[in-house]
């Protein structure tokens, strides 16, 4: 339950530091000094960057301790020797034979017997323990207590274990936090004043329309999308959509621009600070058909599909391992977890990688759940997908169909888990399907794919709902109308703007 709160805490802190950066240019009070550029050295940005530099130190401590065994050491062998010796050997009128002149070979054929036991090969164990029922009168209780105590020191080991793997669960999450506060103690101070004439291009253009503008400040990202802060108000008794401002800006920057979401809708009479970005150039639509198993209530599959502030469109699925209220918590928990890793901002590899950590210090033994991801840049229409143990995704355009494939593991099952990437470039007209197991477990044997494609290409709708539900009213024809597990379809179409 610790190590739980800790992975909440660490969302806690992810979604204060992006709200931190979204309110550091609104809301602010009227000021009568003239704002000066924030410079590389800038107090709370060195601040910022001291807290991040410890988090790294800290992680690096949690690394650099030692890493999971998946044998005893020679001490708890040593340990486990001693203590059955002395449980069963102590009053043995052979003592001082085994564990005297003998001692060497004793010990030998002991150890050998605990690395026997650690392999689980039983015709061997059953060798050894034969070859020494010759030797030793108290062989069977030897070998009992010798059991019992491999057991324990096991059990030790596989606990000893799931600690490593929390340590290092967390010290991930330390290095994601302290590498997202860099990148935010950047991009805050990164914001400065405008150049002088396209201030004043600004003015006259906004003036024309009973505007103000007291300030104007902008930042241009890495990807190269303007981003443009204004302070600014509406004459007394006059006011303006924020519509109409974005058209102004717009034609001032020579691109298209928009107010961010979130922002007020008009401009009035009072001084605020408005946040326009460069607007996307791709919109994205989407729909979901979904069945839930046979003589259950509650769906195992859960997703989100969502667009974020800095123009990326998220579709995530995840199905929980089984069926029922069992399967749906722990995809629920996956989701929900991918929302808010996404949402501060992470790219969809470390926002798994952290949902991976997550599910691994809920330390609950048997809770996994597959991780699809198809994260759409709609400025550039490339799609990135990711998966871990996830069902194949396809991509429709025109008369060809597209199968993207996963053969890695489901999330929640390994500390270092691998997953599978692939990126394409997506059209206008083109259509994301994405699936459960579920839809293609139920199509014919070592065909699933090519029979998929040919369901997709049958399917007439256009509209991304009807065609999920085209696409499952299909799936369904070849298992009888019968949902031997959870099924659900995840369709999205992009379009120019």
């Amino acid at each position: 339950m610790q190590e739980w709160i800790i992975a909440m805490l660490v969302i806690s802190i992810l979604l204060m530091i992006r709200d931190m950066a979204k309110t550091v240019f609104s809301g602010k009070k009227h000021e009568k000094e003239e704002i000066m550029p924030l410079g590389e050295s800038h107090p709370q940005k060195e601040k910022v960057e001291r807290y991040a530099a410890s988090l790294r130190k800290l992680a690096d401590t949690f690394y650099g301790m030692p890493y999971r065994k998946e044998f005893l050491s020679s001490g708890q062998l040593n340990r486990i020797i001693s203590d059955t010796s002395q449980t069963v050997c102590s009053r043995c009128y052979q003592r001082e034979i085994c564990w005297g002149e003998r001692a060497g070979d004793t010990m030998r054929c002991s150890e050998n017997m605990i690395r026997t036991m650690e392999e689980g090969d039983e015709e061997a164990i059953r060798q050894i323990r034969s070859e020494w029922m010759g030797a030793c009168g108290k062989s069977s209780q030897y070998f009992q207590v010798m059991g019992e105590e491999f057991r324990e020191e096991r059990q030790n080991l596989v606990w000893d274990n799931r600690m490593i793997e929390s340590r290092l669960a967390v010290a991930q999450q330390l290095t994601e936090i302290s590498r997202i506060m860099d990148h935010m103690a950047e991009e805050l101070y990164d914001i400065m004043p405008a150049d002088p004439q396209f201030q004043e291009d600004l003015r006259k253009a906004f003036r024309k329309k009973h505007v103000i503008i007291r300030h104007v400040w902008v930042m241009d990202k890495i990807e190269g999308r303007r981003q443009v802060f204004l302070n600014m108000r509406a004459r007394s008794g006059q006011c303006i959509s924020m519509a109409e401002s974005s058209q102004i800006l717009s034609r001032i920057c020579g691109s298209p621009m928009t107010p961010e979401q979130g922002s007020r809708s008009i401009v009035n009479g009072e001084f605020h600070t408005v946040h326009f970005v460069e607007d996307v150039s791709y919109q994205m639509l989407y729909g979901v058909a979904r069945i839930t198993r046979e003589q259950e209530k509650v769906s195992g599959d859960n997703y989100i599909c969502r667009q974020e502030e800095d123009g990326r469109f998220f579709l995530c699925l995840s199905d929980g391992m089984g069926s029922g209220m069992e399967a749906f918590k722990e995809s629920e928990i996956v989701v929900e977890l991918l929302e808010q890793f996404m949402e501060s901002g992470l790219s969809q590899e470390t926002a798994a990688r952290m949902v991976n950590s997550a599910l691994l210090l809920k330390g609950r033994e048997g809770m996994f759940s597959t991780v699809d991801i198809c994260a759409v840049d709609l400025y550039t229409g490339i799609c990135n997908f990711l998966k871990a143990g996830a069902s194949s995704t396809f991509i429709k355009r025109d008369h060809w169909v597209e199968s993207i494939a996963s053969e890695s593991l489901a999330a929640g099952l390994v500390q270092q888990l691998d997953f599978d990437t692939a990126s394409r470039k997506l059209y206008h007209g083109d259509y994301l399907i994405m699936m459960t197991d579920g839809v293609l477990d139920a199509l014919p044997a070592e065909r699933e794919e090519e029979t998929m494609k040919e369901i997709i290409m049958d399917v007439r709708e256009k509209e991304p709902k009807e065609m999920g539900r085209g696409i499952l009213e299909r799936v369904l024809g070849y298992s009888d109308y019968r949902a031997r597990d959870d099924m659900t379809v995840v369709v999205a179409g992009l379009w120019k703007k």
